[in-house]
């Protein structure tokens, strides 16, 4: 890419001959990808074959075998000339698969977190940020929650702290694994909802997702991943078929249209 190029065409995550390893097992081999503003991708592939270790490599916290990774134009930061946690962190948004609280904390001084990225070293919060962490507890259906301790919140419960938390961070790319985890139904609707809207906004979503309906039905692109390193990419309604999925689960699928909209069904 020229310097002289727009930097509105530049992709927001870009891996280029990438080979994601762990254990001895591949992941993915020459993976050729990006992800550019305003794409829904969804990562679907069998437990253990390693969705969480390639969106970890995406997000910078651990390194690539081989092959270049870039987020927006920055190195990542474990990179010789690698980005700085802060500025990669309001570029980058990451949700982990699991919630560690090991210090007691309220829902709101919890949420807080997410704007230490736009903060200085020595800077308290102000009433803006306080403005944007309710914003984001309202999104989740937590309004109300801001003096509740985190312990005491239900897994559902705290499973939505984690995305307002993210949504207080304002990223432009959003890495979720398993953003579903512990909701129930609606708020499993509610939640890709709310990243369908971030990305009409502009953003950028990454998710590993379980389910190949809510894939096909909020995300506009896929990234399979088959075990030993093979990969398939491309448009949703391309990827995610019958036959695809049935080779990627070692199962047989059948799809069902209702309202224009594709599920996935055991045979």
């Amino acid at each position: 890419m020229s310097a002289s190029e727009p930097a509105v065409n530049r992709p927001l995550l870009e891996a280029a001959h990438l080979e994601v390893s762990i254990g001895g097992h591949r992941v993915c081999n020459n993976l050729d990808w990006r992800v550019d503003a305003g794409d829904s991708w969804a990562i679907l592939g069998r437990n253990g074959v390693g969705k969480s270790t390639l969106l970890a490599t995406l997000a910078g916290l651990r390194a690539q075998q081989s092959g270049s990774l870039g987020i927006s134009g920055l190195a990542l930061p474990h990179s010789k000339q690698g980005a700085g946690a802060r500025a990669m962190a309001r570029v980058r948004g990451y949700l982990s698969q699991h919630q560690i609280d090991p210090f007691a904390s309220t829902v709101m001084e919890t949420v807080l977190v997410g704007r230490h990225p736009h903060l200085g070293r020595w800077d308290w919060e102000s009433a803006d940020d306080r403005r944007i962490a309710g914003a984001a507890l309202d999104e989740v259906d937590l309004a109300g929650f801001a003096e509740r301790e985190v312990q005491t919140l239900s897994g559902g419960e705290r499973q939505r702290l984690a995305v307002a938390q993210l949504l207080a961070q304002q990223p432009q790319l959003f890495l979720l694994d398993e953003p579903l985890t512990h909701l129930d139904l609606s708020h499993q609707v509610a939640v890709m909802d709310l990243f369908a809207r971030r990305a009409a906004a502009g953003a950028a979503i990454v998710a590993v997702l379980h389910d190949p309906g809510f894939a096909a039905r909020y995300c506009s692109k896929a990234l399979l991943l088959f075990g030993d390193g093979e990969w398939l990419a491309g448009p949703a309604g391309d990827v995610i078929t019958e036959a695809s999925l049935t080779r990627l689960y070692g199962h047989p699928l059948r799809e069902v249209s209702a309202d224009s909209r594709r599920w996935f069904v055991p045979c």
